[in-house]
């Protein structure tokens, strides 16, 4: 089991950047691969960047890639989003998610979510 917990969400303006975190708990966390995804009003919940278990492989969404960075530190039990160049459109909630295998585009093969943290961007 393990209990992911977001941070670092709020309110920026169009161009700025914000970092979230997602906190694991437990001592297993170098085990899972890593993601995250967002949801915006009225809008099915997409996927942003996954990251693998020992953070070398890393994949984008084309709409975040070059603006978003994800990392991870095992030793903290964090997972981390760099959003740089902020725009409207990345206006959502956004969650972290943890699969025991290797890293994925899609929310089904997820095992554990986060409540989330919104991020909103002002134009």
């Amino acid at each position: 089991q393990v209990q992911l917990v977001e941070s670092g969400g709020g309110l920026v303006q169009y161009g700025g950047s914000v970092r979230l975190s997602c906190a694991a708990s437990g001592h297993t966390f170098g085990s899972y691969a890593m993601g995250w995804f967002r949801q915006a009003p009225g809008k099915e919940r997409e996927f942003v960047a996954t990251i693998s278990r020992s953070g070398s492989n890393r994949n984008y969404a084309d709409s975040v890639k070059g603006r978003f960075t994800i990392s991870r530190d095992n030793a903290k039990n964090t997972v981390y989003l760099q959003m740089n160049s902020l725009k409207p459109e990345d206006t959502a909630v956004y969650y972290c998610a943890a699969r025991s295998y290797g890293s994925s585009r899609y929310k089904e093969e997820y095992d554990y979510w986060g409540q989330g943290t919104q991020v909103t961007v002002s134009s």
